[in-house]
């Protein structure tokens, strides 16, 4: 690759913390915004802090961001951030967005902050329907975003 051909692609974290700051500048115009958090799921830790988290009811695979919201006949919104390039779901993660899914809630895999802000604002102005397409992201009849096999 050429130096000309390289473009910045963003972390994981760095979508995330993008995401978090468009949320806080847009908190007036969407107030649903305000009851979105982070489930710190993720990150490295020693096996006694794990085990301990465990016993305190962390759960590998819980998607990274709610907003416990009800709109267009689903109880909340649960999304897995994904970088908009490489980034992959773990088996416990597609089996959380499907058990979330079931549970009557809209449960979906966005690559990157757009995708993200996109859903956040179709789900708020309750535009998120069986077959909506958002970004570059399908959302199924079920509600969730196809999972390709290659995830």
């Amino acid at each position: 690759m050429r130096a000309s051909e390289y473009k910045f692609l963003p972390t994981e974290e760095e979508e995330q913390t993008m995401l978090f700051s468009w949320v806080s500048m847009q908190k007036h115009t969407y107030p649903e915004l305000d009851l979105l958090f982070h489930i710190p799921n993720e990150g490295k830790r020693t096996e006694q802090t794990g085990a301990r988290l465990k016993a305190a009811g962390l759960s590998s695979g819980v998607p990274d961001i709610c907003l416990p919201v009800a709109k267009c006949g689903y109880n909340a919104l649960f999304i897995e951030l994904k970088r908009q390039k490489g980034g992959t779901l773990s088996a416990n993660q597609k089996q959380w967005l499907e058990k979330l899914l079931k549970a009557g809630n809209l449960a979906v895999r966005c690559n990157g902050f757009e995708e993200a802000k996109n859903v956040l604002i179709k789900y708020i102005k309750g535009e998120i329907y069986g077959s909506s397409t958002i970004g570059k992201s399908k959302i199924s009849e079920k509600g969730c975003r196809k999972v390709q096999a290659a995830d």
